[in-house]
C-alpha cells in the first residue's frame, strides 16, 4: 500500500475543457480566463478577481497595488513558504517578521503589535498567512491595521474557501491572494494565482501589472510583467472551482476522523480544530511531535508519504541569513514548530481504510518503543 500526501484531481471534464481551449480559444487571455475570473469573484462575493501566473505574483502585485515602495516595510510571519516574504522583497519592500502562536501556526497579533510599536518605521501593511488552511486571527489584525492606518493583504494561498466569522478568507483585508499550484485544495494543474478585492484601484493596477503594464495593445504606462494565467490553466480552474466546497467539506470530515483516531497519543499535538466561528479547509493536516524525523521515516517505510511544512523558517533560510544576518533564536516559536511539524496524507480522495491504516501505523510507532526517552 502506498498512500500519497496529496492527490490532484483530473477527470474527463477537465480533459475535454483543455481540448476545447486548444481548438477554440486564444492561448493567452482567452475567454476561459475572464470566465474563471468572473466565477472566482462570484464565489468569494467580491467585485474583482484577477488571475496571475502564480500565487507569488498575486502577492507581489497586490502589495504594489497598495503603493508599496522602497523603504516601506510589511509585517508578516516567519513560518510560511518562502514566497510569502519573497513577494515583499519583489515588490520593493522589506519583510518584518512577527512570531506565531503555536496553537494555530499563524501570526500572533500581540507580536504584530510589538513590531508596530517598536522602532520599525515606514510600516505600510500587514501580510497574515492562513497557514495550512486555518484562518489567522483577522479581527485583531484588522483592528491593529485600522488603528495604525495600515493595509492588510491576506496570503490565502492555502485557504481556498476557509470561513472566518461567516466570511471567506481573502475578503477580510484590502485584498486576498491565492495560489492554484498542483498541491492546493483546487488547482489549475500548473502554476497559477489570483487576487480578489473590492477596491477598483487595486484591481486596475493588478490587471496592468500582470499584462506588461499595458493600457492598450501597444501603450504602457507602468513597468509591468508577463504574468498572465494561461487559458488552458484557467479552463481547468473553472471546473476545479465547482468541486471546491465539496472537497473542503470532505477534508473537514477526514480531519475529524484523524482527530478521533489520534487524540489518545500523548506524544503528538493535533492541528487546531473547527469552531463555531472558524471553518478551516485543511490544505494540510499537520501534527507536531519531537520525534518528527523518526516518525516520518517509519511512516514512509510503511508506504505513507509525509511532508514537512516547513522545516526551515523563512528567517533562517540561507538567503535571509545572508541579507539580514539572522542566526537563530529571533523567533523561538516558529523555530520550535519547524522542528516538530509533520504533514500526513490529506486529500478528499482518502479512503476510510487508508485513514485507519495511517492511524494504526502512528500508534504502532509510539506503542512499540521506537522512540527513546531523553
Amino acid at each position: 500500500m502506498r498512500i500519497p500526501l496529496m492527490k490532484p484531481f483530473v477527470n474527463d471534464e477537465i480533459k475535454e475543457a483543455v481540448i476545447y481551449v486548444l481548438e477554440n480559444e486564444k492561448f493567452v487571455l482567452g475567454e476561459s480566463v475572464f470566465k474563471f475570473e468572473e466565477e472566482l469573484a462570484r464565489y468569494f462575493g467580491v467585485e474583482y478577481a484577477i488571475t496571475t501566473s502564480s500565487g507569488t505574483h498575486a502577492l507581489e502585485f497586490a502589495l504594489k497595488a497598495i503603493g508599496l515602495k522602497s523603504g516601506h516595510k510589511v509585517i508578516t510571519t516567519p513560518f510560511s513558504f518562502i514566497a510569502t516574504a519573497n513577494s515583499i522583497l519583489h515588490a520593493g519592500g522589506e519583510p518584518v517578521f512577527a512570531d506565531i502562536r503555536e496553537d494555530t501556526f499563524n501570526i500572533d497579533p500581540d507580536e504584530v503589535n510589538r513590531r508596530i510599536n517598536s522602532k520599525n518605521s515606514n510600516i505600510k501593511a500587514i501580510l497574515p498567512v492562513h497557514l495550512y488552511g486555518y484562518p489567522a486571527n483577522m479581527n485583531e489584525i484588522i483592528e491593529l491595521a485600522n488603528r495604525n492606518s495600515l493595509k492588510v493583504i491576506e496570503d490565502a494561498c492555502q485557504a481556498h474557501g476557509a470561513i472566518y466569522h461567516g466570511r471567506k478568507v481573502g475578503t477580510l483585508g484590502d485584498a486576498g491572494c491565492f495560489s492554484f499550484y498542483p498541491s492546493k485544495n483546487m488547482t489549475v494543474c500548473g502554476d497559477g494565482g489570483a487576487i480578489i478585492t473590492d477596491d477598483e484601484d487595486i484591481a486596475k493596477t493588478v490587471m496592468k501589472l500582470r499584462d506588461c503594464g499595458r493600457i492598450s495593445k501597444y501603450e504602457h504606462d507602468t513597468i509591468g510583467y508577463t504574468a498572465r494565467l494561461n487559458t488552458i490553466n484557467a479552463a481547468i480552474g473553472r471546473i476545479q472551482l465547482k468541486y471546491l466546497d465539496q472537497w473542503n467539506e470532505t477534508r473537514r470530515k477526514i480531519a475529524k476522523i484523524y482527530n478521533n483516531l489520534l487524540s489518545d497519543i500523548e506524544e503528538i499535538k493535533l492541528p487546531p480544530s473547527e469552531t463555531s466561528a472558524i471553518k478551516p479547509v485543511y490544505h494540510l493536516y499537520v501534527i507536531r511531535t519531537r520525534y518528527r524525523d523518526e516518525l516520518k521515516k517509519w511512516l514512509e517505510e510503511n508506504g505513507i508519504e509525509c511532508g514537512m511544512h516547513y522545516p526551515i523558517p523563512i528567517h533562517l533560510q540561507p538567503i535571509y541569513r545572508e541579507i539580514y544576518g539572522y542566526s537563530g533564536g529571533e523567533y523561538p516559536k516558529s523555530e520550535k514548530v519547524s522542528k516538530e511539524c509533520l504533514s500526513i496524507p490529506m486529500h478528499p480522495f482518502l479512503k476510510d481504510e487508508e485513514i485507519k491504516y495511517i492511524s494504526e501505523k502512528i500508534h504502532e510507532f509510539f506503542n512499540k518503543g521506537r522512540v527513546k526517552d531523553e
